[in-house]
This record gives C-alpha cells, structure tokens and sequence, in this order.
C-alpha cells in the first residue's frame, strides 16, 4: 500500500513539530525543511488545526506546535484520518465491483487481513516513536531502507 502525498506531508509535519517542541514551528521553515509548498502546508495544517492535534498562533512570534503530547497521537489514526482510499482491489467497494471472481475468490479476504496487519501495526506506534532521530547508517545499510521477511524455501 502506498500513502498519499498528503498523508506523508501530514506525517512529516507532525514529526518536525514534535521534534522541535519546544518552540513553535512556522509554515516557512517546514515548506524549506521538506521541500513542500506553503500553499499544500497550510492546508494540512490547517485540517491538523481542525482534528485537535496542532495549536496554530497569527502573527509575529506565532507558528504552530503539537497541541497534545506525541505519546498520545498515535500513527494510525493519522493515517486513517488523512487517507481517502484504502480500497486495495475493486472487490473492496461493493458498489464498485465488476470483477467475476469476486463470489469464488480468496483474495479479498487475504488482502483484508494484510490491510488490517498494515492498520494495526500503524496503531501500535505513536509520532513519539518516530518523531526520534536515528543515529546515521553505515556502509551498506544506509543504501537499504526496507527489508522484505524471509521466506522459507520450498
């Protein structure tokens, strides 16, 4: 699964507040920081505003910061507030689904439980979790960032 720009944008914006807590963060500074517009910045700033989750202040000496701790925000709340489609297949929305398997198929039930593992691994992390930097990779590592499981042989 793939999550949208916003949803990234959004996460990224989270993380920079929380990694920076103790002042308040202005829109400039972010869309320098990451490379994103300010107009999509103050959207998503905007919508966080909206969900409780950033304190926004106008004017000199204003910017934003996390309204609650980053213990308590927890990633796949984020991630199901801010992403508009997690259907994975046709299959997933019934008014949608053309598909002639879809009375004899396996794979929406297997899709449905790798989406709820993806969910429930999101919930199981807060932006306190991630807002920490990590120490620099070395060598070979830096180059790989994911890593797939193991499967046995056959």
């Amino acid at each position: 699964m793939r999550l949208s720009d916003y949803t990234d944008y959004t996460l990224r914006v989270l993380m920079y507040c929380a990694i920076h807590r103790d002042r308040r963060v202005t829109i400039a500074e972010l869309a320098q920081a990451h490379a994103i517009s300010k107009n999509h910045l103050m959207k998503i700033v905007n919508d966080l505003a909206h969900r409780g989750l950033l304190e926004t202040v106008r004017g000199r000496g204003g910017g934003l910061r996390l309204l609650q701790p980053a213990q308590t925000i927890r990633i796949g709340e984020v991630v199901r507030a801010t992403e508009t489609d997690f259907r994975l297949v046709e299959c997933f929305d019934a008014n949608a689904d053309h598909c002639t398997l879809s009375s004899n198929c396996r794979l929406k039930g297997v899709l449905g439980r790798a989406l709820g593992a993806y969910l429930a691994e999101l919930d199981a992390v807060t932006l306190a979790d991630i807002a920490t930097p990590e120490p620099p990779r070395r060598g070979r590592a830096a180059t790989m960032r994911f890593s797939s499981p193991s499967r046995p042989s056959p």
